[in-house]
């Protein structure tokens, strides 16, 4: 058991935590669309219009706020025309990125628009940038939010859409220094300039424009991306970083089979994000000091292996209490860089990378990182406040601290996260309160071996479950097993 001393003062806000911050992606790319959020009208499965209602039920529940589609990189070779009217119809083509299958186009504009309503979340749509045009994105952002007479508003009508939609998350372009056209950034920044001028607001809808950012710690796209848009109605830049646990691309490691080390090394690896978001934050600073453009985490999680057995281009991954430690550490660094962090989005939300859901025929598991999004839902919209923790170190070789943590108050209730990430100690935490007087407290905890998983034979091995904390003149105490995510309320 290690001793842990930490501090929380509730009158040091740091920045308020947009719910976005918990957001999601989706991409045609394996079974993550197509035999995963939607079977088909004709399915036997439960849906409405196509889309599962387990699925929906289960992000409705986690407070999902945001969704990102069609990609990634199949955004950058999407037409968004060949997924609309009559699905008979719609123009079949090869998803060139993900495994050479066919796509029929069957889920469209209209079908995201519907999964999004019924969900209950903010639509986020990637523009085609590198194989399309301008005319092509203009006139999507017209389709979709039109409200009167023009040939997108009366082809949306057609097909049988009579009100526009609102559409607020606007990326222009996908990786545009990789898939999306391996562009240097001074040319991607002229071309954003180009594509953005012809997105326009209609109808009162209002677009929060995103530009393509870096590739994890290139400083330099960042540098040439703000220094060229800060003023061309730039509301964002995105940062794509996956944690890959050996660091080789063409080896990844497996999802469920490790080693400590192979642990470790993944925590670790995680944990850089931090160092990205700090640097690329202070590379905006300069820019933009006021923090009216929001860094936004696009795409984060791990990237293993694929299972054994499985089409290498789906990408399908199984989900270990590991995952629930690295979707714990990276929301905490997220709460912690609330001001200038406003959208990140898990890769990718069902049967891909670390998914919040895998599916089989009728059959549905949570993994354990969706239990880590129920716990921390309660940040949302909270303000981030002063958190510290006077740190240990976990493993041998490849050193982690001991606990990560964040903090946040809404509607006069503190919310405390913590991960205990030694797979082989006890963290005995005492966390002293400042700012604010504690007179109850309730908790829940995900825990258990960090190879621990949850799949069709056993759905629930690894859920939620009530913990005990005490308080004590102002101090929140507990013992936090290893390998755990605990969730803590205070009033």
């Amino acid at each position: 058991m290690k001793k842990i001393s930490a501090l929380i003062n509730t009158k040091d806000v740091k920045g308020h935590i947009s719910p976005e911050i918990y957001g999601h992606f989706s991409e045609h790319l394996g079974r993550c669309i197509y035999n995963g959020i939607y079977v088909g009208e004709d399915s036997s499965i439960p849906n409405v219009r196509g889309i599962r209602t387990d699925i929906v039920e289960a992000f409705r529940k986690i407070k999902m706020p945001v969704l990102r589609w069609p990609g990634g990189c199949f955004a950058d070779e999407y037409h968004w025309k060949d997924g609309i009217g009559d699905k008979s119809k719609r123009k079949k083509m090869i998803n060139t990125n993900w495994g050479h299958v066919t796509e029929d186009n069957s889920f469209g504009t209209h079908e995201f628009f519907d999964l999004c309503e019924q969900v209950g979340c903010e639509p986020y749509l990637a523009g085609n940038l590198g194989s399309g045009t301008v005319s092509e994105l203009a006139e999507w952002v017209e389709y979709c939010t039109f409200d009167g007479v023009s040939p997108m508003a009366d082809l949306r009508k057609e097909n049988g859409r009579e009100k526009p939609w609102k559409l607020k998350y606007l990326g222009i372009g996908n990786e545009n220094w990789g898939c999306g056209g391996n562009m240097r950034p001074e040319y991607y920044a002229d071309e954003y300039k180009r594509y953005q001028t012809f997105c326009r607001n209609f109808s009162g809808n209002e677009l929060f424009k995103i530009a393509c950012g870096p590739n994890a710690n290139d400083y330099n796209w960042t540098e040439v991306i703000m220094k060229n848009l800060n003023k061309w109605n730039t509301r964002g830049i995105s940062l794509h970083y996956y944690t890959v646990p050996t660091g080789d691309w063409s080896k990844k490691g497996s999802a469920r089979d490790f080693s400590s080390d192979e642990y470790y090394s993944t925590i670790s690896k995680t944990l850089y994000i931090d160092e990205l978001i700090t640097r690329h934050s202070e590379i905006m600073n300069r820019y933009d000091y006021e923090n009216e453009i929001a860094l936004i985490v696009d795409e984060w999680g791990c990237w293993y292996d694929v299972e054994e057995g499985t089409n290498p281009g789906f990408l399908y991954q199984q989900n270990t209490m590991r995952d629930a430690i690295v979707a714990a550490c990276n929301l905490n660094i997220f709460n912690s860089h609330s001001k200038r962090v406003k959208i990140a989005n898990l890769a990718q939300a069902v049967n891909v990378l670390q998914s919040l859901v895998l599916t089989e025929g009728e059959k549905m598991v949570l993994t354990p990182t969706y239990h880590v999004f129920d716990l921390f839902k309660s940040h949302q919209d909270g303000d981030a406040v002063y958190s510290f923790v006077e740190n240990c170190e976990a493993g041998e070789n490849n050193k982690v601290p001991m606990v990560s943590c964040s903090a946040s108050v809404k509607d006069g209730k503190l919310t405390v996260t913590m991960a205990n990430c030694s797979i082989d100690d006890e963290a005995e935490i005492s966390c002293e309160i400042a700012g604010m007087n504690v007179n109850s407290a309730s908790a829940e905890i995900l825990t258990g071996d960090c190879h621990d998983l949850n799949d069709f034979d056993t759905p629930e091995k690894v859920k939620p479950a009530p913990f005990s904390v005490s308080i004590n003149n102002g101090s929140l105490n507990m013992t936090v097993p290893p390998c755990s995510v605990v969730s803590v309320v205070l009033e």
